[in-house]
């Protein structure tokens, strides 16, 4: 992918980097040669970013032209924001720690690709860049007469002409690196030249990561057969999104959570991303899907909202034993069984303290749930998730670890016709998106459960039918929607 590094006067600019062209803003602007190149990344590093300054323009005519580039217009209009330089407890922590030791009432720290010369300013650096990724950037400080406490006043873009000589070479090796991991020549060792970027958010440290390690090495090679070059990102790289054109979200989604920040700034971006953030939105609140259903006329459980803990009403209605649901609880946590009114009362008093609502359903044993993926508003895979040994639930959460119960996958074909139907109507009116559905067969009849956004691809299960394909099904609707991104002309 061509990479072309934009500042106002070349001769100013230090530095040289294979495979990255270094050309002025009014030629950018000007040159027909590269306003059809969308396959093209572009860094602009302009004095200014002003409405309608040169910078701006850059910018601009870079998203309509297909090209990636950074900073992003929505980015350039952020760094206006009074309320984003608000801080908030994780990053005013992060200011007071990385400043305290300074004595003047004003700093400016320089920030290049999210890095600063000094290691203890390095977390602040990170932190800054992933709230506004500007290549080079300056973030000025105030320190209060009255508290003693710093606060940022302003970001700015950095002047190339005001970069410090001492400073070079710490830039050049920042852009080497950046380079290497997502450059212009691809990283190290690549000879592939791949059309899009794709960037898989995981985690290492997660307990019950939505898809194991060799699950994620199926993903990738379908990616890349697909036309995808593919990076896995971690939460710091968040300041990184717009460098891409797709994100897949392979890490459990929460509505207040990193997640959803993720996916929230790739659309902003412009990117193709799932899971998408109304989709996290959607699935990650039993409150809403349990409407949802009702408004659909979708068969469920016999089910209560309650807002307080008085429980003669839900005993009277729903029976006991009954089924107590946090919100936004997943994988079986946050779900509690109540067996007596006194259970219920408890439970209730729980969860109420942590939401004004709480989902409360009768208790429907089964042996197994079904879980029906759907992707592209079409059904992917069809698994019978049993419950875990001795336990009512699939997953069982002890203090040392936590049991799973067995799985069984069969072909879509093969499972229930009226079930596949009844995963489809629950999926597709949350969106077009990766869901997993969950359904109970109790006596014939099937009820539906939750939709769940992220939910589980692993090697082994639910690819045992599909095999690789499952991973190829998926690679390539990113790929469709891509190409499909990247063919769109403004009207006019």
């Amino acid at each position: 992918m061509t990479a072309f590094i934009i500042v106002d006067h070349p001769d100013q600019w230090p530095l040289q980097f294979p495979g990255a062209e270094v050309i002025s803003a009014d030629a950018y602007l000007r040159d027909e040669r590269l306003s059809g190149l969308s396959q093209a990344r572009v860094y602009n590093l302009c004095d200014s970013y002003a409405y309608q300054t040169a910078g701006y323009y850059v910018s601009l005519l870079a998203a309509a032209r297909g090209q990636r580039t950074m900073p992003s217009v929505a980015t350039i209009q952020d760094m206006k924001s009074r309320s984003l330089l608000r801080a908030d407890d994780e990053l005013e922590e992060m200011i007071q720690r990385s400043l305290h030791k300074i004595v003047s009432k004003r700093f400016e720290l320089s920030i290049y690709f999210g890095c600063n010369l000094a290691e203890r300013h390095a977390d602040l650096s990170r932190a800054l860049f992933n709230l506004f990724p500007v290549p080079l950037m300056r973030a000025s400080f105030s320190k209060s007469s009255t508290t003693g406490k710093w606060r940022p006043s302003s970001i700015a873009p950095l002047p190339i002409g005001d970069l410090p000589a001492s400073h070079r070479t710490f830039l050049r090796g920042v852009i080497e690196n950046h380079f290497a991991r997502r450059g212009p020549a691809g990283r190290s060792g690549r000879t592939v030249q791949y059309e899009h970027d794709l960037a898989i958010l995981t985690n290492d440290d997660e307990r019950s990561p939505p898809s194991n390690r060799e699950a994620l090495r199926r993903f990738e090679r379908a990616a890349r057969a697909n036309g995808f070059d593919v990076e896995f990102l971690n939460r710091d790289d968040y300041g990184r999104i717009a460098e891409f054109d797709a994100l897949f979200i392979r890490e459990t989604t929460n509505v207040n959570h990193h997640t959803y920040r993720f996916s929230s700034r790739a659309r902003t971006e412009g990117l193709v991303v799932v899971d998408d953030p109304e989709s996290i939105i959607r699935c990650g609140n039993k409150v809403y899907l349990f409407e949802l259903a009702r408004r659909l006329g979708l068969a469920i459980p016999p089910t209560m909202v309650v807002n307080t803990a008085k429980t003669e009403e839900i005993v009277r209605d729903l029976g006991l034993p009954c089924v107590l649901k946090q919100p936004d609880s997943a994988f079986s946590e946050g779900v509690f069984r109540a067996d007596t009114q006194k259970d219920l009362a408890t439970g209730l008093q729980r969860l109420l303290s942590r939401s004004d609502l709480v989902v409360v359903q009768s208790f429907m044993p089964t042996e197994y749930d079904w879980r029906i993926g759907v992707f592209d508003r079409q059904p992917l895979f069809a698994c019978r998730y049993y419950m875990a040994d001795g336990h009512w639930q699939i997953y069982h959460h002890g203090e040392q670890r936590t049991k799973e119960g067995e799985s069984e996958t069969i072909a879509v074909k093969h499972a229930p016709r009226e079930v596949i139907q009844l995963a489809l109507k629950a999926a597709n009116a949350i969106g077009d998106g990766l869901y997993g559905v969950d359904i109970k067969t109790v006596n014939g009849r099937h009820v539906l459960i939750e939709v769940n956004d992220n939910p589980n691809i692993d090697r082994g299960v639910e690819d045992a039918v599909l095999g690789d394909e499952l991973y190829d099904r998926i690679m390539k609707v990113f790929r469709t929607r891509v190409d499909a991104g990247k063919q769109f002309k403004p009207a006019g």
